[in-house]
């Protein structure tokens, strides 16, 4: 009897300890306003995600708080995650969808970078789309052999995988990628593709390009030439990624490096020193809302890809790209050269 009787009052204190912390939440986020910071600028699939999970996410957190977005571009992303970790609250309203290769941006001890990748938590990653390097249909340049007899005009910004990309894959096999810099994010370097100031972009997420530009892909006025992933897309299975483009060991293992952003693609997360039970509480939303029927009806409707991953599988994916052995930055870094500066 005494037993049972220990085993019911255990039960009791769990279930009003757990109410309790669910209370705690909700009350903490009743009649909040988190912010939702986007790292590019306006018009862009970063964007048009970011403020999708705005419109959704709040009715899956407790106590239903409002997310407003805002932008804030600048040197590839690199501005508004330092941004985000020095300056943003630390008590799990702030939000940001992180550029994708702010991890290997750090690993290769890029300039200008002053955050800790590894101190943010995942809150939860929307897609696993690859990146694309494309030409403008009326270049010359229709593949990545062209590109090693004919120069290419890559537009891209500095600090992103606009810009790093082009570089790297000239060093690796010898192309003749030409980066022409300052745009501050994808809606002027679409401009300039249509303008003819430059005849391709050195890095869009395939998944971007679908949602955002899908007449241009049925109009044939893009090229895509090499993809940055770990494998090929199913939908682009005639397209070397740059991986494969790699001619020897180690050289591969820094495309794999480099590659490996793009398991991350469009991920969510929120500053360090974020109390653990908000954390958990904003990664089962995140994981609610990638589910909700209006959420992918919304999605379908610009024919954005959704192919999640929980915040605990990306935060994992994140710290190993970090984490990533000295040998490979070091190549990495010496062939990137100036790049980094």
């Amino acid at each position: 009897m005494m037993n049972g009787r220990i085993g019911t009052l255990a039960i009791l204190i769990t279930t009003f300890s757990t109410q309790g912390s669910a209370d705690s939440i909700e009350d903490f986020y009743r009649g909040k306003q988190l912010s939702m910071t986007i790292a590019t600028s306006a018009g862009n699939d970063y964007d048009f995600r970011a403020r999708l999970l705005a419109r959704h996410m709040p009715k899956y957190i407790p106590g239903n708080p409002q997310i407003l977005s805002r932008n804030m571009p600048g040197g590839g992303g690199i501005v508004a995650t330092n941004w985000f970790a020095k300056l943003a609250p630390r008590d799990g309203t702030s939000l940001m969808m992180i550029q994708s290769n702010m991890m290997s941006a750090q690993a290769l001890g890029t300039q200008g970078v002053a955050f800790d990748a590894r101190k943010f938590f995942w809150i939860g990653n929307t897609s696993q789309t690859p990146n694309v390097i494309n030409s403008w249909h009326t270049a010359e340049v229709k593949s990545v052999e062209d590109a090693k007899t004919k120069e290419l005009v890559l537009g891209g910004s500095i600090g992103s995988a606009s810009a790093v990309y082009p570089v790297l894959i000239n060093k690796l096999i010898g192309t003749k990628f030409k980066l022409v810099t300052g745009y501050p994010g994808g809606n002027e370097l679409n401009l300039a593709l249509e303008r003819g100031e430059i005849q391709g972009r050195g890095s869009n997420s395939w998944a971007s390009w679908k949602s955002t530009r899908p007449q241009w892909l049925a109009d044939k006025k893009l090229i895509i030439i090499v993809q940055v992933a770990l494998q090929r897309a199913a939908d682009l299975p005639d397209v070397p990624t740059m991986i494969e483009l790699a001619q020897n060991d180690l050289d591969k293992e820094v495309a794999r490096f480099i590659s490996a952003d793009t398991a991350v693609a469009r991920a969510v997360v929120v500053t360090e020193e974020t109390p653990p039970e908000r954390i958990q509480s904003l990664r089962r939303a995140f994981d609610a809302t990638v589910k909700d029927s209006e959420f992918l009806a919304e999605a379908a409707k610009t024919q954005m890809d959704i192919s999640p991953l929980s915040g605990e599988e990306s935060q994992k994916i994140a710290e190993s790209i970090v984490n990533t052995r000295p040998e490979v930055i070091a190549r990495a870094r010496e062939l990137l050269g100036d790049m980094l500066k």
